[in-house]
């Protein structure tokens, strides 16, 4: 059994303050600072350039790679840590496409993030081949599956609502009219038990600095099933995923596996802080952060529905279809939220009208939730948003 007191004493947490927005940056691991200080002072100041060796710098995309497989349900070896979600969002749907070359349509739905849907979209316009990015709605996914689709690119949890889709059953749909998936788990990696091999998924995408309390700006992952991992060819061909970067060859000869997924320079500082964010997961077991999650949101929905009824609930009702985050409506939603800020409740907001509020067991607990629905029902009942100073919107709501 995971012991969420011991994981939540592990995290820097203000005193007074309800975090609820680990879905978009999680919360700072203790021995974040140490180990990251050590970094730069021993392994950077003292050992220099020698640490790409004696540290293990040239390694760490790969050891976290397998860190983090560990918690997507990914084999040992297919994950690859470096560069941004963008970057392999837009590799990863490259490399499917070009494996369906006799197909030309990406079939999404509108609740997936945005950037994937930007992302998509270059690409199509850069290859000039005709493709069509077709987008849908989350419900109506499966009923456009055709023999067309070339690929299957979606969010797990819907970045808004919290809404799950089923990864197992999509796929099966997918792969059944000859069509390749791509999953994008950035709000599902350590909000819930993943299971990427069992569902026989082609490709998968996520990012460290959310529930995997990577850091601000910390590196994404990719994902690539074994039976595609020597097949594919990067559309982003770094040196980091050539075969033997340091023969500084002028031709591009790819590594074998998921590292031929790999881009640029690793991000080393970035990458001893998620060093102590997977030490904490390791202390984790995913069936019972899914169970706390439940239970978490479930409180949450009932004590804000029983307090606050001008506030309509966004996501779904039943905890096996959402992932750990609850959505609200309202109509002044900008506002109410830096009220809830104000009053020590850390949520987010998203246009137009979504009060949003991720749950992280590894540091939330009951305690929280609580303290929580007793700070945003005074922001509502009392009407604590509607103040001028709440109405100015900042560059990051």
């Amino acid at each position: 059994m995971t012991d969420f007191a011991a994981t939540k004493a592990m995290f820097n947490l203000p005193d007074g303050l309800v975090y609820l927005d680990g879905n978009s940056l999680g919360a700072l691991p203790k021995a974040a600072t140490a180990r990251v200080s050590e970094m730069m002072t021993k392994e950077w100041g003292e050992r220099l350039i020698t640490s790409w060796n004696l540290s293990g710098w040239m390694a760490q995309p790969m050891t976290l790679g397998d860190r983090i497989g560990g918690l997507i349900g990914a084999e040992p070896g297919h994950v690859a840590v470096g560069d941004t979600l963008s970057i392999k969002v837009y590799q990863a749907l490259a490399a499917a496409l070009d494996l369906r070359p006799d197909r030309r349509v990406i079939l999404s739905d509108s609740g997936n993030f945005p950037t994937d849907l930007y992302m998509a979209e270059g690409l199509l316009k850069t290859l000039g081949k005709g493709h069509e990015l077709r987008v849908v709605a989350p419900e109506d996914v499966a009923d456009n599956l055709t023999e067309d689709v070339a690929v299957l690119m979606l969010t797990e949890v819907d970045y808004r609502t919290g809404r799950l889709h089923d990864m197992a059953d999509l796929t099966t749909k997918a792969h059944a009219v000859g069509a390749l998936t791509l999953w994008d788990l950035a709000h599902t990696a350590g909000a819930l038990p993943v299971d990427v091999a069992g569902c026989n998924a082609d490709f998968a995408v996520g990012c460290t600095y959310k529930y995997l309390n990577g850091g601000p700006g910390a590196p994404a992952f990719v994902y690539v099933a074994p039976r595609h991992a020597d097949a594919v060819a990067p559309a982003l061909s770094g040196w980091q995923g050539h075969t033997a970067p340091f023969a500084f060859d002028l031709d591009y000869r790819p590594a074998s596996g998921v590292e031929r997924m790999r881009v640029g320079t690793p991000p080393v500082i970035q990458m001893a802080a998620l060093e102590t964010a997977m030490d904490i997961w390791d202390m984790a077991d995913m069936t019972d952060v899914r169970a706390r999650s439940i239970e978490l949101t479930d409180l949450f929905i009932s004590e804000i529905e029983a307090t606050c009824p001008m506030l309509t609930l966004a996501s779904p009702r039943d905890g096996l279809h959402r992932g750990s985050q609850v959505s609200f409506r309202f109509e002044h939603g900008y506002a109410a939220m830096q009220a809830i800020i104000a009053e020590g409740v850390v949520g987010d907001f998203r246009a137009p009208d979504l009060l949003r509020f991720g749950f992280t067991p590894l540091y939330t607990d009951e305690g929280d939730v609580r303290t929580a629905v007793t700070r945003i029902a005074r922001v509502m009942n009392d009407k604590l948003w509607d103040r001028p100073e709440y109405k100015i919107q900042k560059a990051v709501t």
